[in-house]
């Protein structure tokens, strides 16, 4: 079906055109419609021409080795894809599905070279598209399953935070231990025995008792707010766990398929060499 330079006058990847050249493109590009549902292309197959989002939304997804769905985007009005396949000439990288009914801009190699001669600035659009399909995946592959708890779970610490985990891990060192012990000697010492030091805080040692009983009050909070970190961290660590785990068991079941498979296919081949040997018999 043929577009109309109207059509054309709202995607920005055509804004910098005049009238004219939008009207000497609207004849060599087509339009495209699709119903909610419909698939445009999957992935591996020849690509020779990119799609623009005119209404409706294509959702771009692929399969991992186990058959677990990726979905990389979702294309709206005035988005493009499929320019991997069209630039490099190769197979289609991803599956293209309308979410619902759907008018897409079609441009073969040819629109695109006439495009970018006209208006040099385009290219700087596709491009554009491309860098945000290359971060979408970037992102994806840093979120997949392989992921790091530890990682993670330091990602977002505040300084506060970082603090407390400090302070719970020193609390729990011999050299805290030490200075401890060292501190206590020392203030009972100048508090008992006479030492030409005036007995500031004699025999039962409140202030020491107090000092204490404040130290230990705030330990016990920062070493409460580090647990409670460790806590998310193992919960996530559980999470990455499960994911791990549900993803090895599509990853067997997708060997038993192909296994069922080759079994499947030395059955025929058996079947036709009894046959075959039969027939020379």
């Amino acid at each position: 079906m043929p577009c109309t330079p109207e059509l054309l006058s709202g995607v920005s990847l055509f804004e910098h055109l005049d009238a004219d050249d939008r009207s000497k493109l609207a004849e060599v590009i087509d339009l495209r419609s699709l119903a909610a549902g419909d698939t445009l292309f999957k992935t591996g197959e020849p690509g020779d021409s990119l799609f623009i989002v005119k209404s409706g939304e294509v959702e771009l997804y692929i399969k991992d080795t186990a058959g677990q769905k990726i979905v990389l985007t979702i294309a709206v009005p005035g988005q493009v894809f499929g320019e991997l396949a069209l630039l490099d000439m190769g197979p289609r990288t991803a599956t293209a599905c309308a979410l619902s009914d759907t008018e897409l801009l079609e441009l073969d190699r040819g629109d695109l070279l006439t495009l970018f001669r006209k208006t040099p600035d385009a290219a700087l659009g596709l491009l554009a598209a491309m860098g945000h399909m290359t971060r979408k995946a970037d992102e994806l592959l840093r979120t997949r399953v392989s992921r790091n708890a530890n990682e993670e779970a330091n990602e977002n610490l505040t300084v506060f935070q970082r603090l407390s985990d400090w302070i719970a891990w020193f609390s729990g060192s011999l050299p805290f231990l030490l200075i401890n012990a060292s501190w206590f000697i020392t203030w009972i010492c100048i508090n008992t025995f006479n030492l030409g030091i005036r007995h500031f805080d004699p025999y039962p040692f409140g202030l020491l008792t107090m000092i204490v009983s404040l130290e230990a009050i705030f330990l016990s909070c920062f070493v409460l707010i580090s647990q409670q970190r460790q806590a998310e961290k193992d919960r996530l660590r559980s999470d990455i766990e499960y994911e791990v785990n549900v993803k090895a068991e599509l990853e067997i079941a997708h060997l038993h398929e192909k296994t069922d498979q080759i079994h499947a296919q030395m059955l025929e081949r058996f079947v036709r060499l009894e046959k075959l040997l039969a027939k020379r018999e």
